[in-house]
């Protein structure tokens, strides 16, 4: 989408220099301006004739990331009247139905006295499916989907559990609290700012100890480098997370007070609380 509207007539393939010897090198470009609202139903054409539709699977056991939760009870409800815990997110395969019983990983996690991680998952049942104002009996892959659950709602207040996966009972994956990776980092670094003709700096090795993110999911968590080898790395996590072998998940690191992205990694192994 182009929105210099002076520069871009009409639709179709323009002199667009800008998108020269990229992947959208052939890429049609619409002019638009949000403003005035002018050309946004030729963008939602476009969307929706242009971009295929991604293949749903709806036969693996449901997988639903939490993105939000929410305690819908206002103060004062009666008992008769509170209703459990909201969690909101996308579903990534498999189908949600009405009273189906879920499992949620990693769940409760706390630390014992010497330190050493306890996850236990948390089980309840769906009692209510909802996609914007309209209530479902089943939800499938794509969109966002309100699960209304049993769960006490002082679990899912203020978006407790974003990053954590919903599932049917014994099919969510593993959860680790290290990671043996496979990473491939970028040459240089993005979203830094440059002076004049200044190229953008290149992106360092990982060294032993230094902490850096990791984006599963919809969970940011911190990693402690504990061993590196060629394009292999040891990674200690700050909080569990539930995912799964193969998986490939972003990693930023603290550059000039802001987290920037230098690469990416494929989960190879990990280990469990």
């Amino acid at each position: 989408m182009s929105g210099a509207l002076d520069l871009a007539y009409g639709s179709g393939k323009e002199d667009t220099p800008l998108c020269d010897g990229t992947v959208a090198d052939n890429a049609p470009v619409v002019p638009i301006s949000a403003q005035l609202k002018y050309n946004i139903v030729v963008v939602c054409e476009y969307i929706v004739k242009k971009i295929p539709i991604p293949e749903r699977n709806f036969i693996s056991p449901p997988n639903k990331i939490v993105i939000r939760s929410f305690d819908v009870n206002r103060p004062g409800f009666k008992v008769d009247e509170t209703r459990g815990g909201v969690a909101g997110g996308s579903i990534l395969r498999g189908v949600l139905k009405v009273n189906q019983y879920i499992e949620v990983c990693p769940g409760i996690v706390v630390k014992d006295g010497s330190g050493n991680i306890k996850c236990t998952p948390i089980y309840s049942r769906i009692v209510s499916l909802y996609a914007e104002q309209n209530e479902l009996q089943f939800a499938v892959p794509g969109g966002l989907i309100g699960v209304g659950t049993t769960m006490d709602p002082s679990l899912t207040r203020a978006d407790r559990l974003v990053g954590e996966v919903l599932g049917d009972v014994g099919s969510l994956p593993e959860v680790f609290v290290e990671l043996e990776v496979h990473f491939f980092l970028l040459r240089r670094l993005l979203g830094v700012r440059t002076k004049g003709s200044e190229k953008q700096g290149k992106v360092s090795k990982l060294a032993k100890g230094e902490i850096l993110m990791l984006n599963i999911g919809s969970m940011s968590t911190g990693a402690k480098v504990i061993a590196v080898r060629n394009d292999l790395a040891k990674l200690q996590l700050t909080c569990p997370v539930c995912t799964s072998r193969g998986e490939k998940i972003a990693l930023s690191r603290r550059v000039e007070k802001h987290w920037r992205l230098i690469g990416w990694v494929t989960i190879q192994a990990g280990t469990t609380p």
